[in-house]
């Protein structure tokens, strides 16, 4: 079952604050500041879950990557290469 979409506004934030945080305990709500979503506010259990299944991945650049995996990388570009070149003919 879908969770019911909760928003506020910030006045509504500091006007009602414990009402909203038993809401946000229960399902995640959304703070909105001139009618545009700003914020979100979840439950402790929500938050660890989300970081949990977070991709951890990260960016670099060729001069960054472990020695391993750059050697790998050349090894599929070597790869790909020598296969288009045989296509070619």
């Amino acid at each position: 079952m879908p969770q019911p979409h909760i928003s506020y506004s910030t006045s509504d934030l500091s006007r009602k604050s414990g009402d909203i945080i038993a809401k946000a305990l229960r399902h995640p709500v959304t703070i909105t500041q001139r009618n545009k979503p700003r914020l979100v506010l979840l439950n402790i259990e929500d938050y660890e879950r989300l970081l949990r299944q977070s991709d951890h991945r990260m960016s670099g650049t060729i001069e960054t990557m472990p020695d391993i995996l750059f050697g790998e990388f050349e090894s599929a570009v070597d790869t790909y290469a020598h296969d288009d070149e045989g296509s070619r003919y």
